[in-house]
């Protein structure tokens, strides 16, 4: 099993952010939330270790405490 990486790991960071702004533009509530639910899960197949994947879940569970 991989480590998740949580240091910075992409290029273009803010190119990413913008485009995914822009993909949300125009959108209700219900509509942004599946196509983050569809970014999600795309991801998480092109990442495909669910160990890996189990840490990002704790990772991102404990952002909201």
């Amino acid at each position: 099993m991989a480590d998740l990486i949580l240091s910075p790991n992409l290029d273009h960071a803010d190119d990413f952010y913008a485009d995914l702004l822009t993909a949300h533009e125009g959108l209700e509530q219900a509509d942004s939330e599946a196509l983050n639910a569809r970014l999600i899960l795309v991801l998480a197949n092109h990442i495909g270790d669910n160990g890996v994947l189990k840490q990002a879940l704790d990772a991102a569970a404990l952002k909201q405490e």
